[in-house]
């Protein structure tokens, strides 16, 4: 049996992991730029892109929990139970990195795009400021490495199970089997 996600689940899935990815670059690199103009344009485009990643992550949890495709666990067993509980780590991880950042704008007091500047929660606390930004990095390395690891365990079903679970995600894989068959 040929189980795949429906085209949207797949779009939403890797537009998610490029953003993940892309996000976590450019996080790498916002301290690399000057101050001023350069530096406020690098992290506004972090930030611009961060809330494209909250709007991807509402808009997928709702496909997810609503009317996308829900294909079982690959394996009923423990990989199948330790899958679907990385899944829903995953999530978490996204959520939590979305609302922390989103927590660090607001006590920071973002300028973005030298347009318009957002206004800062409490401008004398710079603890609660660096203990915010420092939880970002963490959270986004973590979600990083689990999401490599996903994506390793994805190649090892396809390469060394051979099960036709990374097929799921990406369907042409599915469609070269078959035609390799014929």
């Amino acid at each position: 049996m040929n189980q795949v996600y429906d085209k949207k689940t797949i779009r939403l899935h890797w537009i998610s992991a490029a953003l993940v990815i892309g996000l976590w670059i450019v996080g790498q690199c916002i301290d690399f730029f000057p101050k001023g103009t350069p530096r406020i344009t690098v992290r506004s485009l972090h930030i611009s892109f961060g809330v494209l990643l909250a709007v991807i992550l509402a808009v997928r949890l709702s496909w997810r929990f609503g009317a996308g495709v829900k294909l079982p666990a690959a394996d009923t067993g423990l990989m199948g139970r330790a899958a679907i509980s990385v899944h829903h780590f995953l999530y978490l991880l996204l959520v939590a990195i979305v609302l922390i950042g989103a927590a660090c704008v607001w006590l920071r007091g973002d300028n973005i795009f030298n347009l318009f500047t957002v206004p800062a929660l409490d401008v004398t606390d710079k603890s609660l400021r660096h203990d915010a930004v420092e939880l970002h990095g963490l959270i986004a390395n973590i979600l990083l490495a689990v999401a490599g690891l996903h994506a390793l365990a994805a190649i090892l079903h396809h390469v060394v199970l051979k099960d036709k679970v990374l097929a799921r995600m990406l369907p042409r894989l599915s469609d070269k089997s078959r035609s390799d068959q014929a």
